[in-house]
């Protein structure tokens, strides 16, 4: 995979996890809401770690 796909992917891991958390702010049910922070949570974190990947000596501070 090329860096300029994997910016692509990590740019929509965090859309996706954007879109989640705004789910999960509108909606009236706190289970369903829970799991969707969740899910945004892991996709967040996933799209780090593949930043990380593509560049190591980034500064993750």
């Amino acid at each position: 995979m090329s860096a300029g796909e994997s910016h692509g992917r990590s740019q929509q891991l965090r859309d996706k996890a954007r879109q989640l958390n705004e789910a999960a702010a509108r909606s009236a049910d706190p289970d369903e809401s829970r799991r969707l922070r969740d899910k945004a949570r892991r996709l967040q974190e996933q799209s780090e770690q593949e930043r990380v990947i593509d560049d190591p000596g980034m500064d993750l501070r």
